[in-house]
């Protein structure tokens, strides 16, 4: 099948189970689209182990279309993070910049630690030994709270705008900070040889640093851009340029995409919104790029779901990976316990900001195509069928329950502090 026919496909059945999830199950869309699409999937085994294989092949010939690691890492990512950090509010997040700056360097470094250490030994518990570079490795790959899952759940959770900028702010930087520590333990697990702590601090430089310069840099020549003309169609072009030539330019230079994305986005929605926009194409920009973003998270969602054909998750995956998605949750709840608790010392925090922002440390797509994008080996069979459980559990429960604690904590807080 060829690319416009895999892209119609996956089109028309995301708008399907969109439609079905809306009339009938009535769930928040992309947690719905990705139950919808995990149960067909499920169905799909089930019909062939009885001899029904025809809709089986015919899901499998559909996915083997799709790089699940290119289409999210090199296409659909760069939209997300950019439509993401258009709405986040600059001075909000300079005033949380020491609380998001730790939960996405160090936390993201202590739980890939805890979680590695945790894997090493509760792996062997169902016979699925691995070496403990790869433990470490899974580790990298599962610390990152995904944005694209993260935002998309926040926006109808009722979180306080400053609960809000301190997870959507974390979630679109660590994913950053995430992929420059799984670079690195892959090319230890990979290569065999030792890379020195100055070899490290350059990589992590490089990727961060001169992935931050350079988004600052393509932002700033999009907003001059953008205050020149007065039309939308142009100014939405322009962004769109800013968006995939800015990503593919940080990925050839071997900086962070994206954080180079979020960045210009950061620039673009606050500097550039309030300067170089009229109220017109304001309007139409951010209704372009809402439904960019929903219509790619709905995709992704839908791909998340079907995933499960082609993986072959055997059931003592299973049973690990329902075991490693509490480790994974206790690994998070530390990673932010400790450095809020320690800030807490200088400013003040909501009291159930730790449980929150532990709760709202959503797994998703990132960590499933950094999965995928292993070398084949037994290792690789292991990490994706644990990462891919853990993945589900976490967008289906932590999903579904997320508004529910934050309102719980809201109506606390407010009851303890009725003033």
């Amino acid at each position: 099948m060829d690319l416009l026919g895999t892209a119609s496909l996956l089109m028309t059945v995301t708008a399907l189970f969109a439609y079905v999830n809306h009339r009938f199950i009535r769930l928040p869309v992309t947690i719905g689209i990705m139950v919808i699409s995990l149960l067909f999937s499920l169905l799909m085994v089930g019909l062939s182990k009885a001899g029904f294989t025809l809709g089986r092949e015919y899901t499998e010939l559909l996915l083997a279309g799709v790089d699940f690691d290119a289409t999210l890492m090199q296409g659909m990512l760069s939209f997300l993070l950019f439509a993401g950090a258009l709405h986040i509010n600059l001075n909000e997040l300079l005033d949380k910049q020491w609380v998001v700056g730790i939960l996405a360097t160090v936390g993201v470094v202590v739980s890939t630690f805890l979680v590695g250490i945790s894997s090493w030994f509760i792996l062997r518990l169902f016979g699925l030994d691995m070496p403990f570079i790869y433990c470490l490795l899974f580790g990298s790959l599962i610390a990152p709270t995904d944005p694209v899952a993260v935002i998309a759940i926040l926006k109808t959770a009722g979180a306080s705008k400053s609960l809000e900028t301190k997870i959507a702010g974390e979630s679109l930087f660590n994913d950053g900070i995430a992929v420059v520590v799984f670079l690195v333990v892959l090319g230890l697990a990979t290569s065999g040889e030792d890379l020195s702590v100055m070899n490290v601090v350059q990589l992590f430089a490089q990727e961060t640093l001169g992935g931050a310069g350079f988004g600052f840099l393509i932002g700033w020549v999009c907003y001059r851009l953008l205050k020149t003309v007065d039309n939308y169609h142009v100014e939405v072009l322009l962004t769109l340029a800013l968006v995939m030539g800015g990503y593919a330019a940080a990925n050839a230079m071997h900086l962070s995409g994206p954080i180079a994305i979020v960045v210009a986005g950061l620039l673009i929605g606050n500097h550039g919104r309030r300067f170089a926009m009229s109220d017109k194409t304001r309007v139409n920009l951010d209704t372009f790029w809402e439904l960019i973003d929903e219509i790619l998270n709905a995709v992704l969602f839908m791909l998340i779901g079907l995933e499960v054909i082609i993986l072959g998750i055997s059931g003592n995956y299973v049973l690990a990976g329902m075991l490693m998605f509490l480790i994974v949750l206790t690994a998070r709840f530390i990673a932010v316990g400790i450095p809020v608790s320690l800030l807490k010392l200088r400013q003040s925090f909501h009291p159930y900001v730790i449980s929150i922002l532990t709760w709202g440390g959503i797994r998703g797509g990132i960590s499933v195509a950094l999965a995928l994008s292993l070398p084949a080996g037994a290792e690789r069979d292991i990490i994706v069928g644990i990462t891919y459980v853990i993945v589900i559990l976490s967008v289906v429960i932590q999903g579904l329950t997320i508004k529910s604690l934050v309102q719980y904590a809201a109506g606390q807080y407010q009851a303890r502090d009725p003033g």
